[in-house]
C-alpha cells in the first residue's frame, strides 16, 4: 500500500498562485441556480467586483450580482442602512423573487448581526413580506468555496423548506453540490427523468447557467430552483445528496421535511455510477433503461481501451475538495499513482483522498510537489506552473476561463465518466505519441494485435 503523507497546512507566509477562493462566491454561484434570484455581497464594491469577473470570464455569461457598497463610515459604525436601501432598491427596480445576502471579510470582521438584520428588515418593511430573503454568514477569511456554498443551500432550506404529510410518487429531491458544473446537472436529470423520476434539483445551474439567451434583458437569475419547488421538498420520496459538503444542508432538509436521504461522495467511476442507478431503479420500481445499460458498456470498452495509457503515471490534483475526491479517486481507479492533492482548503473528504501526499495549499505548493509529474489537473490558474514544469494540464473546477464550454463540460454519470476518460488519455497518448511510440497496442486498442515487442512498453500483453 502506498505510504501516504498528509500535511494540515502550506507553511509559507503568502500565497503566490492562490487556489482558494471565498465562501461569498461559493454562495454567490448557489444563489444563481436559484429562479428570479440576485445575490448581494453585504461588503465593499471591491469584493463584489473580483467574485463577479470570475464568473463571468468561467461561464462567459451575464452573472447578477449586487452590493450594499459598505464604506470606511458604514463599516465602523455598522451596515444595517446600506442593507435596507439595497433591498429597497433591488425590490423596486428589478422584482427578483429571493435576494440572497452573503456578508463578506468587511462586515464580519465588524461583527454583523445578520438573524437581527433579518428580524429588524421584516419589522420595518411589512410590504416586503412577500420578497424571499435569505441571508448567510460567509466571511471570506475562514472556510472556503465548498462552505459558503453549503452555507447558501442550508440557508435556502430552513427558510422555505416544509414539512408534507403526503408523498408525490416519483418526486426525488437533489442537492447538488458546487463541483457539479452546469453540464454535469443536465447529465444527473436526464438519467433520472429516464426512470420516470420527477427531480427537484437544489440549486439548479443546469437550468440558469447553461448558456441560455432570453428575449429581453433580466437583472436576476434565469431559470434555476423555484420558492415553490422548495417549499415541495417535503414531499418527495427522498433527496439523493451529492458532496460530502452538502451534508449539513441534507441534515437541515431532513429535520424539517422528514424525507430520508441517501448520500453518494462522488458520482465519477463506475462503482460510484452503478450505485446511482442501482438507487433510481428502487425509488422508481422500475428496470434500468437499455440506453443507459448501453451507456455502461460504453464506459466499460472505454476502460479496457484507455487503462494502458494510465497505468503506473503519476498525477499531481489541485481542486476543490469534493472534486478533488472525486477525480483522484477516479484516476486511482484505472491504475494511475496520484502523487500529490492539494486542497484550498480543509474538509472531512480529504480524509479518503488516495494520494502519496495530501496536504492544503495553493498552485505553488502543488508545482512544488508535482515536478516528476506526468500530469497535472487543476483550474485554469495552474497553467503557469505546468508550463514551467513542461507538463500537461488537464483544466477543471472554477476557473477555467481559457476554454470554451467549460460550464458545460460533463464529469459525472457513465458518459460523463467516459468523456473524462478519454480526454485524460488522450493527453497521455499524445504525450507517447510525441516520443515516438504510438502505445501498448498501436492503433488497435485491446481488441487488435499486439505490436509493442513482446511488452517492451511495460504492458502485460506480450
Amino acid at each position: 500500500m502506498t505510504h501516504v503523507h498528509r500535511f494540515p497546512t502550506s507553511a509559507k507566509a503568502a500565497a503566490t498562485n492562490p487556489l482558494k477562493m471565498s465562501q461569498p462566491l461559493g454562495a454567490a454561484l448557489a444563489f444563481l441556480g436559484m429562479d428570479r434570484c440576485l445575490p448581494v455581497f453585504h461588503g465593499s464594491q471591491g469584493c463584489t467586483a473580483f467574485g463577479l469577473v470570475l464568473l463571468v470570464r468561467h461561464f462567459r455569461e451575464a452573472i447578477p450580482l449586487q452590493t450594499t457598497a459598505m464604506d470606511q463610515v458604514s463599516t465602523i459604525l455598522g451596515g444595517y442602512e446600506n442593507l435596507e436601501a439595497a433591498i429597497r432598491n433591488i425590490h423596486e427596480r428589478m422584482a427578483p423573487d429571493l435576494i440572497g445576502i452573503c456578508t463578506t471579510g468587511v462586515t464580519e470582521t465588524k461583527g454583523e448581526d445578520l438573524a437581527g438584520h433579518y428580524a429588524t428588515f421584516r419589522q420595518r418593511n411589512p410590504a416586503l413580506d412577500g420578497l424571499g430573503l435569505v441571508f448567510v454568514n460567509t466571511p471570506d477569511f475562514a472556510g472556503g468555496f465548498e462552505d459558503g456554498f453549503a452555507a447558501a443551500v442550508t440557508g435556502i432550506v430552513e427558510r422555505f423548506a416544509r414539512p408534507a404529510g403526503t408523498t408525490v410518487k416519483g418526486q426525488v429531491n437533489v442537492l447538488a453540490g458546487s463541483h457539479l458544473s452546469p453540464g454535469d446537472v443536465e447529465e444527473l436529470r436526464d438519467v433520472m427523468e429516464q426512470f420516470g423520476l420527477k427531480p427537484i434539483i437544489l440549486p439548479d445551474l443546469g437550468l440558469s447557467l447553461c448558456g441560455r439567451q432570453p428575449s429581453d434583458f433580466t437583472p436576476y437569475s434565469l431559470g434555476g430552483t423555484t420558492l415553490d419547488q422548495v417549499r415541495l421538498m417535503g414531499t418527495s420520496e427522498a433527496t439523493l445528496v451529492i458532496g460530502e459538503h452538502m451534508r449539513v444542508a441534507a441534515a437541515a432538509l431532513e429535520l424539517k421535511t422528514d424525507v430520508r436521504s441517501v448520500f453518494f461522495d462522488r458520482l465519477t467511476g463506475l462503482e460510484p455510477c452503478d450505485r446511482f442507478i442501482r438507487t433510481l431503479a428502487e425509488i422508481s420500481g422500475r428496470p434500468v433503461p437499455a440506453r443507459l445499460r448501453r451507456q455502461r458498456e460504453s464506459l466499460v470498452d472505454a476502460m479496457l481501451d484507455g487503462h494502458f495509457f494510465f497505468s503506473r503515471k503519476r498525477i499531481a490534483v489541485a481542486l476543490e475538495p469534493d472534486l478533488l475526491y472525486a477525480v483522484s479517486s477516479f484516476l486511482a481507479d484505472l491504475g494511475a499513482t496520484v502523487t500529490a492533492a492539494v486542497s484550498p482548503t480543509q474538509a472531512a473528504v480529504l480524509d479518503k483522498v488516495r494520494a502519496t501526499t495530501v496536504m492544503v495549499g495553493d498552485h505553488s505548493d502543488l508545482e512544488a510537489v508535482a515536478r516528476e509529474a506526468d500530469l497535472i489537473v487543476s483550474n485554469a490558474h495552474g497553467r503557469m506552473g505546468a508550463e514551467r514544469l513542461a507538463t500537461p494540464l488537464h483544466r477543471m473546477g472554477l476557473p477555467v476561463f481559457d476554454r470554451l464550454g467549460a460550464g458545460l463540460k460533463v464529469g459525472v454519470g457513465y458518459r460523463g465518466t467516459r468523456d473524462l476518460l478519454f480526454e485524460i488519455g488522450n493527453l497521455f497518448l499524445a504525450r507517447e505519441m510525441e516520443h515516438g511510440h504510438g502505445g501498448p497496442h498501436g492503433d488497435g486498442g485491446h481488441h487488435g494485435a499486439h505490436h509493442c515487442g513482446g511488452g517492451s512498453c511495460g504492458c502485460s500483453a506480450g
